[in-house]
């Protein structure tokens, strides 16, 4: 798989961390330097460790084991979507409900009820109801989607988590930690690395920086999964 050139990386934005005053000090070993009051990540680090990574995911792949994006800020959204479809992925895109793997028999039962709602609109059952009661069902249905449309197909909870946002993400990390699901995830300067495996130091607010190290996850992903024999 190709590499990322260090040249990629500065274009896309990927080594701007936050203001220095909002830094964690644990991201200390992967900071290069401080300009104008922002902290820069190294780089050549953070290549080095998105290496690591595209091989722990393609290793998983080959192993058949499942995966679950996860990214709920603005800028990440569709990107998540996106990038989850294209390795045939489970995502989280919008809002992560405490409970989705620690409590996963009730979000199994939210699942049914999604798919029974999307059979009853398929067969225009919906039609049938008073007008009312339709409105609420196709509600419950808009709602229902926004929050699952991405793990309704999700049989048992993934093998492997990757998440953009630690901070934001922070009750999924609790939830995958208390299950042993292993964590990998892009780190900014104000991330605590002890709580993933497998960090990707980077910007995780830049749109072109979350793209292109998610593109290069979701690759290892679809290379792993061509070399299944």
């Amino acid at each position: 798989m190709a590499d990322i050139s260090l040249a990629q990386f500065l274009e896309a934005g990927v080594h701007f961390g936050h203001k220095a005053y909002r830094w964690n000090p644990k991201m200390f070993p992967y900071i290069y330097t401080e300009r104008n009051n922002i902290h820069i990540l190294d780089l050549v680090q953070s290549a080095q460790l998105l290496k690591e990574a595209n091989a722990y995911l393609q290793s998983a792949a080959e192993q058949k084991k499942t995966f679950l994006f996860v990214g709920t800020k603005r800028q990440a959204s569709a990107l998540i979507a996106q990038e989850a479809k294209r390795c045939n992925c489970y995502y989280v895109n919008h809002r992560w409900l405490g409970g989705m793997l620690t409590n996963w028999v009730t979000l199994k039962s939210r699942i049914a009820r999604l798919k029974k709602l999307e059979q009853d609109e398929a067969d225009e059952i919906f039609n049938l109801l008073p007008k009312k009661e339709a409105s609420l069902r196709r509600k419950e249905l808009e709602k229902l989607r926004k929050h699952l449309d991405g793990i309704k197909d999700m049989e048992t909870i993934p093998d492997v988590v990757v998440i953009v946002d630690q901070k934001r993400e922070i009750t999924a990390i609790r939830e995958c930690r208390k299950l042993n699901i292993p964590i990998v995830s892009i780190l900014d300067t104000n991330c605590d690395p002890d709580l993933v495996d497998i960090p990707i130091p980077g910007n995780d607010d830049a749109v072109r920086s979350i793209k292109l190290i998610l593109k290069s996850l979701t690759d290892s992903i679809n290379l792993g999964k061509s070399r299944i024999s």
